[in-house]
């Protein structure tokens, strides 16, 4: 796994989605890839199951590129259907690894959708290849097809619980069986998102179940949000409806709190909380520690918004779109020479100098990385006229690289990590900067404060306390 140099915001590395005895199911598969768009944009695939073959079809691309064609959705025929969107990182962005995975086994085929990162990895895939086992793919996905493959359980359930019991990581996977239905998963401290819902009209026992990463992806095919898929837990889903089984026992919960400041939409629920509500009073709290006299507050769209609002609502300064972004530029665009790399910024984000020209501006983001992207925007808003730039970020300081499936740099290149506050703040060129304490953003998320033991949420990467172990910390795979 490895990280790209270039990248100045934290990416989310997928989306998963299924869905079990529904007619059409690839097509609701698809529409709610869709929905999940956001979780990655450089490949998307499906894999379907007929009641007797699997079929599949999966590219590089978004969502409408891939399965835009009547005909793709025709070809993937039957009630049930897994899902992915990729996001890659350097050197992986190859149709051999574009998911779901699947593979043919003595017992029958089964197919997996996965979302996150295995912290070992690279251990157990040195392990599998030298037992004679072929990796087709960089991504630790694969370590869990193996390890099902040489597992010496009987049923399909019993290995996927064996090869869960060796692996180490924050994950969410979707797994399709042609004699077990649908299986979902979540590891045992919840890092990673997967909620359960129902189409409505299906009885229990004739399925109309489905299982994705974000509400959203329910809302889109007008499936009813059912739970939250409990850390550890994992779900069978077939004729029979829901049976719940727990490999590992109760150990406790650390899900991303990241999630809520940035990757999810404003639009889900996680872990029965509004992402909006809990972004907008994040702004709040942003507003009561470090108000400054200014006249206008404006968010860096579109995860900056919520949190603008609440920090406007609480600070009575008034709202405004001073940035205007551009829905339509993708990471592929072509940039062949410095001069257009440097005007990347501009492509994705425009000023509005009718709100910003003359005024002292407070500007809403959700991080600060490597500092060139806050730093592009701060120049740009001064261009338009503005008479002052203060930046108030709704995370606290990224200090720390993620090894739990989200895509950020090493710590050399994290600028938090390197610099003081102040020494922050002059290199984004902004008035004054200020993040959001580790006690606000939880008394956000409705806690007295940051909790000192029995943590609810992962905040390893400002904190860097990491609650999985990180077993191949300094020999990693490309993430899926």
């Amino acid at each position: 796994m490895s990280f790209p140099e270039s990248s100045s915001r934290p990416y989310e590395e997928c989306g998963v989605f299924g869905v079990w005895g529904v007619p059409n199911a690839a097509a609701l598969t698809a529409l709610g890839l869709h929905a999940l768009q956001h979780r990655g944009q450089e490949a998307a695939g499906i894999v379907s199951f007929d009641g007797e073959v699997f079929h599949q079809h999966k590219a590089l691309g978004l969502v409408g590129d891939v399965f835009g064609n009547q005909d793709v959705i025709a070809g993937l025929p039957g009630e049930a259907a897994i899902g992915h969107n990729r996001y890659g990182t350097t050197g992986g962005t190859h149709v051999r690894n574009v998911q779901p995975i699947y593979a043919d086994y003595a017992f029958g085929g089964l197919a997996v959708a996965h979302n996150g990162n295995l912290t070992n990895a690279a251990t157990l895939r040195k392990a599998l290849v030298q037992r004679g086992c072929i990796f087709h793919s960089t991504m630790d996905t694969e370590v869990i097809v193996h390890l099902i493959a040489i597992s010496l359980y009987d049923t399909v359930i019993e290995r996927l619980m064996d090869a869960a019991k060796k692996i180490k990581g924050a994950y969410s996977l979707i797994t399709l069986t042609p004699d077990n239905g649908m299986l979902g998963m979540r590891d045992p401290l919840g890092v990673r998102p997967l909620v359960l819902g129902r189409m409505p009209g299906h009885d229990r026992e004739k399925g109309g179940w489905v299982l994705a990463s974000e509400t959203c992806a329910l809302d889109i095919i007008g499936a009813e949000y059912v739970r939250d898929i409990e850390p550890g837990e994992i779900v069978v889903i077939n004729s029979e409806g829901v049976k719940s089984l727990w490999p590992f026992g109760d150990v406790g919960r650390r899900f991303c709190i990241f999630e809520y400041i940035y990757f999810a939409r404003p639009d889900s629920v996680l872990e029965g909380q509004s992402v909006y509500e809990v972004r907008t009073r994040i702004g709040s709290e942003l507003a009561r520690e470090s108000g400054v006299e200014a006249d206008v507050v404006v968010p860096v769209p579109d995860s900056g918004v919520p949190s603008a609002i609440g920090y406007a609502h609480e600070s009575g300064l008034p709202y405004e779109m001073g940035i205007v972004r551009n829905h339509y530029v993708g990471r592929t665009f072509i940039q062949p020479t410095d001069q257009i790399r440097n005007l990347g910024v501009k492509m994705k984000h425009s000023a509005n100098k009718a709100v910003l020209e003359g005024r002292r501006v407070i500007l809403v983001d959700d991080s600060i990385v490597r500092g060139t992207t806050s730093r592009k925007i701060v120049d740009m808003v001064r261009a338009a006229g503005a008479k002052e730039v203060h930046m108030r970020i709704t995370s606290p300081p990224t200090r720390h690289p993620c090894f739990y499936g989200i895509d950020t740099p090493s710590e050399k290149h994290l600028l938090a990590a390197r610099h003081s506050l102040e020494e922050m703040c002059r290199a984004i060129n902004a008035d004054s900067l200020a993040f959001i304490s580790f006690d606000g953003l939880y008394r956000a998320l409705g806690h007295q404060g940051r909790p000192v033991e029995n943590h609810t949420n992962c905040d390893a990467c400002f904190s860097g306390d990491y609650p999985i172990t990180l077993v191949d910390k300094d020999g990693r795979l490309i993430q899926q």
